[in-house]
């Protein structure tokens, strides 16, 4: 007998994420999951994103049930046993028997037969042995045993507890092991209500009025979704494009998706947004996502634009490590190494230098990341700006000041979204993923 679909296709992604250094959040979106059911694709979610979040709290109870070291089982075989011990330990609802049977279903589909006995064995003994009470991170008293109860690698922990301290470290920590709520920006309350009426949960954005959450619905299946009207967007996402204020002859340097695109395009309904990405195929997927008059978009290494200088707003949101977006990409977590965060960091200096060099007299660009590592933010700015006289750094505070007076900012703690004149959230102490952003102009 088959696993069922959400097990299944819960077992193809892992795989594919561990073999192709695929993400998760695109593989459960793609057309080839479009045709499981909504309760076949929330279970696959939960089931992938919960494996990925847990990884290393769910490899150590393997390993102290399993009479073979971890690093020599096929990676089906332990991807299976992975999905099976996510379920005998967080999916109450999933009888332990039902655990069990679908483990050995897949790896008998992987054609793993012969691993199939040992499958069963391992995860009847897990599941005689369940704990009643999980450790909690709330209880963590150093970076250790922190890095340990929230499956989070040490090497990270140990960064951000230098940097943060243990309480905040704690509050990032706890957020990435949690579902991360869907916030989506919407051209006007009409869209708003065209949304409700469609079916779809809203409630007030928490840092921004012109957000909306989305505690239940599908927006992807809305026809504002469709026209661009409503885009999903994190919410420090959608601020970020609101620092860089209006212009006449916008860039957005690295657009794809596209959401702050779209939002620049729509602030700015008079100017020419011009939109780039390195690779040609996201380029294409932004082209046919936006419809807006005003947009053009091409593919384009942001190194070596094919531009003359006179921009006055650019957006410089740059690719990065990804860790203040751990709840939403928690893969990144057991992919990414130290050394990645400089080989980042000489690409975004590269990035910055160049946009810079189109930027007007006068003119704001926007640098910005989803990273909570110094070196790929303060390092970047502060390396460039260094080199290049004719640049200033802006203090964010009067900005985000800008915009709570009409009412369009509704986080009333201004200084908590400031690391001196940086804006600087994090999961968990904000509603919100983990975003830098650093506001430079030319001089006149």
């Amino acid at each position: 007998m088959p696993a069922t679909p959400a097990r299944a296709a819960a077992f193809e992604i892992l795989l594919r994420v561990d073999r192709d250094n695929s993400y998760a959040s695109e593989l459960l979106h793609s057309d080839r999951n479009a045709k499981l059911s909504p309760t076949d694709h929330g279970l696959a979610t939960e089931l992938v994103m919960g494996v990925l979040r847990w990884r290393s709290m769910l490899d150590e109870r393997l390993a102290s049930a399993s009479s073979q070291k971890l690093d020599r089982l096929d990676l089906e075989v332990l991807t299976a046993l992975r999905l099976g011990i996510y379920q005998l330990l967080f999916l109450s609802r999933v009888p332990a028997r039902a655990a069990i049977f679908e483990a050995v279903e897949l790896v008998k589909t992987a054609r793993k037969r012969s691993a199939a006995p040992f499958v069963n064995a391992v995860l009847r003994k897990v599941a005689a042995n369940q704990p009643d009470v999980f450790r909690g991170v709330q209880g963590a008293t150093d970076a250790k045993m922190l890095a340990a109860n929230s499956a989070h690698p040490a090497w990270l922990v140990d960064r951000w507890t230098e940097r943060y301290g243990l309480v905040t470290t704690r509050q990032i920590c706890a957020h990435d092991q949690s579902v991360p709520p869907t916030a989506i920006h919407v051209q006007d309350n009409q869209t708003a209500d065209e949304l409700a009426q469609a079916g779809i949960q809203l409630s007030p954005g928490l840092l921004l009025t012109g957000a909306r959450r989305v505690p239940s619905g599908d927006v992807t299946k809305t026809r504002p979704y469709r026209e661009g009207r409503a885009t999903i967007q994190d919410e420090t996402s959608q601020l970020v494009a609101l620092l860089l204020g209006r212009g006449e002859k916008l860039l957005d340097c690295c657009a794809a998706p596209g959401s702050k695109t779209q939002l620049l395009a729509r602030r700015n309904p008079q100017a020419k947004v011009f939109a780039t990405d390195l690779h040609p195929h996201r380029a294409r997927l932004l082209r046919e996502l936006t419809d807006l008059p005003n947009i053009r978009v091409l593919a384009a290494d942001a190194r070596h634009l094919p531009f003359n200088p006179g921009f006055d707003r650019i957006l410089a949101d740059v690719p990065c490590s990804g860790t203040g977006t751990l709840a939403r990409n928690p893969e990144i977590k057991w992919r990414l190494t130290l050394g990645d965060l400089f080989d980042l960091q000489s690409r975004q200096v590269a990035i910055l230098r160049s946009v810079l060099a189109h930027l007007a007299p006068g003119g704001r660009l926007v640098y910005s990341t989803c990273s909570l590592e110094r070196e790929e933010n303060e390092v970047v700015v502060e390396t460039i700006l260094a080199e290049a006289r004719e640049f200033k750094l802006v203090d964010c505070s009067p900005h985000l000041k800008q915009l709570q007076q009409p009412g369009e900012l509704a986080w009333t703690d201004l200084d908590s979204l400031l690391s001196g004149p940086y804006l600087r959230t994090l999961p968990g102490v904000h509603p919100c993923d983990g975003f830098f952003a650093a506001i430079i102009e030319r001089n006149s």
